[in-house]
């Protein structure tokens, strides 16, 4: 899949919006995606996901694992390691930091790739990253349907995806005007941290 099908992707399921967001960042955008109205639909995530498994295959061959973030990265994790037939588990937070619960584990000497929906600053990878790194195996690298920074976003090991976007993103005292004169909403689910 291009570029540009994944992007009409969201714009097929209504997932591109457009307006004046605060991303979970606490950054403001003209534009949000809303991945979950990828993932109601279980044809067009296995359709998404089956190429971002084959872009992990390509570059960085066989993997063992995929190890998601809780709770937006379950569903592209899981239907990644399906498309790439290894096993599916996740992180969540325990006392404000990631941390592998609920029995899994990563064997030693599995090859492991992070899945993320969406990467903007890159913080929840890295946190999910430093969790991955705690345990025995290889973390090959990390790899996202959408990264909104363009390659900028530093996650700490090479980072893939279908699509790179250059959306601009700002401090709420820095908007430009026609950003400024919108009403502001938030339209995810993750509290605002800065």
């Amino acid at each position: 899949m291009t570029g540009d099908a994944i992007l009409d992707e969201f714009r097929d399921a209504g997932a591109l919006l457009e307006g004046h967001f605060i991303l979970s960042s606490g950054l403001r955008s003209p534009v949000f995606l809303q991945k979950m109205r990828i993932f109601e639909d279980p044809v067009r995530t296995e359709r998404v996901c089956g190429a971002l498994g084959k872009l992990i295959r390509e570059t960085f061959g066989q993997v063992d694992m995929v190890v998601s973030p809780a709770i937006g990265g379950i569903i592209p994790g899981y239907e990644t390691a399906r498309a790439l037939g290894c096993k599916a588990v996740f992180v969540e937070r325990e006392d404000g930091e990631f941390q592998l619960r609920r029995g899994f584990e990563i064997p030693q000497g599995a090859r492991v790739v992070m899945v993320e929906d969406i990467v903007t600053t890159g913080l929840s990878s890295r946190e999910c990253i430093a969790a991955i790194q705690k345990h025995p195996g290889t973390l090959v690298g990390a790899a996202c349907i959408v990264d909104r920074s363009n390659g900028k976003a530093d996650v700490g090991v090479p980072l893939i995806a279908l699509t790179r976007l250059d959306v601009p993103a700002y401090p709420a005292d820095q908007l430009p005007p026609e950003l400024a004169a919108i009403p502001a909403t938030k339209p995810g689910s993750r509290a605002i941290t800065a």
